[in-house]
């Protein structure tokens, strides 16, 4: 979104800029991934415990922090991996359980 600036600020300039951002196909793939992702959870909790299931959402920023290091230049810091590891041993323990 940074590439299109900052929201104007007229009512119409604000509804065209939108309108602009959503047809991005960066943007609008995002949308279709999100809604895949919601049609793929609703999927998932018809055959798993939601007690089982939702922790395995906490890999979202697990992949995020793994794609931002692989394809955005992210910086990797000992925070960063720290938080990662906490959170895939925190899935772990919960799907043991």
């Amino acid at each position: 979104m940074s590439q299109f600036g900052i929201l104007p600020a007229g009512i119409k300039h604000k509804l065209l800029f939108l309108i602009d951002a959503l047809f991005d196909p960066f943007i609008f793939s995002g949308f279709v991934a999100a809604f895949a992702a919601s049609l793929c959870w609703m999927a998932a909790i018809t055959h798993f415990e939601i007690t089982k299931a939702y922790p395995v959402m906490s890999l979202a920023p697990a992949l995020v922090f793994i794609i931002g290091i692989l394809f955005l230049g992210e910086t990797f810091a000992t925070g960063k991996e720290v938080g990662l590891l906490l959170i895939l041993l925190g899935i772990i323990v919960n799907v043991k359980c």
